[in-house]
């Protein structure tokens, strides 16, 4: 029996209440979303922090101090201001009122006891002027003020005649601008010369150390890759029980410190250490090899300690390839080894490319296992970075060392990124 009591009947159309929202409840909902998204942004919030605090401040400072040098013109301001008319390019001096000013204050700088501080900003510009300075400020601390500051040419030149060089006070005007380029200039061993042209220095370091730690960093990512390779394919396709033993061997470094891993090499490399004494008791040589304090030692030493950063990659790519791939092409007739290097290596690249990131930047930039076992044959430049800092006193060149450091890290990352792709990488 056929209902035909609703036929030719519309349905009522549906409550528009139920689909369309009143002002209140907008309001109410937009409110619920920006309370939603302020929670997820409180959470965000140390992260961030901590990433300008330990990250974005330190090499926003590493910048400004490596252009920034306000220390010469602190210390004889008047004398810098005086300067600033003088032409240097005449080969004249400057004038006696002008010599009187820094006369004064030099003479001030000694009773401060901060002419030394002027004496070696003057050396790293001019070596030899430090000893000048300091024997001067000496001197010049014991005659009386008023003297100085009407006759403090005639006192500076017949103390010592080299104020009377027009070199020296060139290099004073210039080491008195706050901002400079110098350090970068030192950085790339280049230098201005009289007319103020930037010139080769006679003596390049910097240069060679940066091209020295790319051949090392570089050397470092292709041994690593190669002894990866093999272990991570078997840590991958090992039974679960053996995988899991040796796999707590790679990361059995991770719980050893830093410090006793690179001194274990010292008593394996050293001259009557494990590997010397394993080399002559098997008459493969007959007297010992010097292998500490070299460039061999520094590759050796840091190719174990960042071999983890190589294998952990790969291991976790290798894991997820299907085998069914490279048993079906050898099914299809294809040798092992061809169809390994066309099927399986390919599926392997993200890892190969991960891991060889990692290992490349972490190791142009170590610093511990060079000065500990690389002697002045395995120096990289992160060695002389930490020299100009705790050594010399000059963090303006260490800035702009550092600095050159992370552009060049930068630009060899986006020359991977658009040869390779970042996109490709793959940590697991």
């Amino acid at each position: 029996m056929v209902n035909t009591a609703g036929a030719g009947q519309v349905a009522p159309a549906q409550s528009s209440d139920q689909t369309i929202l009143t002002a209140a409840e907008a309001a109410q909902a937009r409110k619920n979303e920006r309370r939603r998204k302020t929670v997820a942004c409180l959470f965000v919030t140390p992260l961030l922090l901590f990433v300008l605090i330990a990250f974005i401040a330190p090499i926003g400072t590493m910048l400004y101090r490596s252009v920034y040098h306000p220390t010469v013109s602190q210390l004889i301001p008047d004398t810098l201001q005086s300067l600033s008319g003088w032409d240097d390019s005449t080969g004249i001096r400057p004038e006696d009122a002008v010599l009187n000013i820094f006369s004064l204050e030099l003479q001030r700088l000694a009773k401060e006891r901060k002419a030394g501080k002027l004496a070696e900003e003057i050396n790293r510009a001019r070596p030899g002027s430090s000893s000048l300075i300091k024997s001067t400020a000496r001197k010049l601390k014991k005659i009386d003020r008023n003297e100085l500051a009407t006759g403090g040419a005639d006192q500076l030149l017949a103390l010592k005649p080299q104020w009377q060089e027009v070199e020296l006070w060139r290099v004073i005007k210039r080491s008195g601008a706050p901002f400079t380029d110098k350090f970068y200039l030192t950085a790339l061993d280049l230098s201005r010369d009289k007319a103020g042209d930037i010139v080769p220095r006679d003596t390049r370091i910097y240069l060679q150390l940066y091209w020295k730690s790319l051949k090392i960093a570089l050397l470092i990512t292709v041994l690593t890759a190669i002894i990866g390779f093999p272990l991570s394919y078997y840590l991958a396709n090992a039974p679960a029980k053996t995988a899991n033993t040796l796999m707590v061997f790679v990361l059995l470094p991770f719980w050893t410190s830093l410090l006793v891993r690179t001194t274990s090499w010292i008593a394996l490399l050293q001259t009557n250490g494990v590997v010397n004494s394993f080399l002559q008791w098997t008459h493969i040589i007959t007297e010992p090899i010097e292998m500490l304090y070299t460039q061999f030692s520094t590759v050796i030493a840091m190719t174990h300690i960042l071999l983890p950063f190589m294998i952990l990659p790969l291991y976790s790519v290798m894991k997820g390839i299907d085998p069914s791939y490279f048993r079906a092409a050898l099914s299809l007739g294809a040798k092992p080894i061809p169809a390994f290097i066309r099927i399986y290596m390919p599926m392997t690249l993200p890892g190969i490319s991960a891991g060889a990131l990692l290992v490349f930047i972490i190791s142009i930039g170590y610093y511990i296992t060079p000065a500990l076992v690389g002697g002045t044959d395995g120096q990289m430049i992160s060695n002389i970075i930490a020299f100009h800092m705790q050594s010399s006193n000059n963090w303006e060149l260490a800035a702009a060392l550092g600095s050159l450091l992370l552009g060049l890290i930068m630009l060899l990352y986006w020359v991977y990124d658009r040869t390779v792709g970042v996109s490709n990488i793959k940590l697991g």
